[in-house]
């Protein structure tokens, strides 16, 4: 599954050039110039990073870090000309990963990248729900008071990626991309289908869901008792 990145940059020739080289090195990658345009990107996508910078047109930078985090799966590196140290210290308490300065060598930020993402990836190993239903993803194995669930490859993945994200909504357009590994998003069921069966066969009541919820006009949200990284 390609990583999803978000570029958040007002000049359109630095924008192009982190794109397409992010997009050589094979991400999945949007842009966005503004604020308003980066959050509701953001929220469409869930992307694993954003690259961030300060100076935007009718918004600070510093203010979004943590709209953008909302959740804690959302890495942000912030690429700015602001180089002074207190904006530096200000981007890193807020909760950036990483702070590179303008003018920037592309082969080293893409390095940091890189290194961002292996601290911040996400992995779920186990996941426990209402303490009897398990899903152990090493083992690929979903049981229920000790009997199996069978699972498909497909279904695996879409509970991994939830998983990976509980408790923070994730968008249609995310699961497309993330899951199914759509360039572009057409208006299929797909996601909607999966998740019917994916309920049917974890929901004590599919039809009404407690663990797998629909948010409506955005997508889905996991909700679980607790969950093992390794």
């Amino acid at each position: 599954m390609r990583e999803q990145l978000l570029i958040v940059e007002d000049d359109p020739a630095i924008a192009r050039v982190l794109r397409d080289s992010l997009t050589f090195h094979g991400f999945d990658v949007v842009c966005a110039a503004d604020g308003v345009q980066a959050l509701n990107l953001s929220r469409q996508r869930t992307p694993d990073l954003v690259v961030l910078d300060i100076r935007l047109p009718g918004c600070n930078g510093f203010d979004l870090i943590s709209s953008l985090r909302q959740g804690g799966c959302t890495a942000v590196v912030v690429l700015t000309a602001c180089v002074q140290k207190a904006d530096r210290v200000r981007g890193l308490d807020l909760g950036a990963d990483d702070y590179i300065t303008k003018p920037f060598d592309l082969e080293e930020f893409m390095a940091r990248v890189r290194a961002v993402l292996r601290r911040a990836r996400p992995d779920t190993r186990r996941l426990t729900i209402d303490g009897d239903l398990v899903v152990d993803f090493s083992a690929r194995t979903v049981t229920r008071d000790g009997r199996d669930i069978h699972l498909t490859h497909l279904e695996f993945e879409l509970l991994r990626y939830l998983a990976d994200r509980a408790g923070k909504i994730v968008h249609r357009d995310a699961l497309h991309r993330g899951v199914w590994g759509y360039a572009d998003v057409s208006l299929t069921r797909s996601v909607d289908n999966a998740i019917v069966r994916l309920r049917r066969k974890l929901e004590l009541d599919p039809a009404r869901p407690r663990y797998i919820h629909t948010v409506r006009g955005d997508g889905y949200v996991l909700v679980c008792g607790g969950r093992e990284r390794g």
